[in-house]
């Protein structure tokens, strides 16, 4: 097994980014897990489940959050 060094960076976040890129990158991602999660869902059962099915209601509460984020930072004009 691999030892990471502290301090050692893998991934990184663009210090210019916008906000709306990090909203909607956030977002993409908690609904990607949340895809994810039910997949997996589908393979378990019993105890295993429940939990992969909890940690699914905490990704849509981000989903909802970052939803809800975007939607003030950009308001859709129409």
């Amino acid at each position: 097994m691999y030892k990471v060094k502290p301090g050692s960076t893998l991934f990184s976040v663009a210090p210019d980014a916008s906000n709306e890129t990090l909203i909607t990158n956030s977002y993409e991602t908690f609904t990607s897990v949340s895809t994810l999660l039910l997949v997996l869902s589908d393979d378990l059962n019993g105890k295993h489940r429940d939990i992969a099915l909890a940690i699914y209601q905490l990704s849509e509460l981000g989903v909802l959050l970052t939803a809800k984020l975007l939607d003030r930072e950009t308001p859709c004009l129409g």
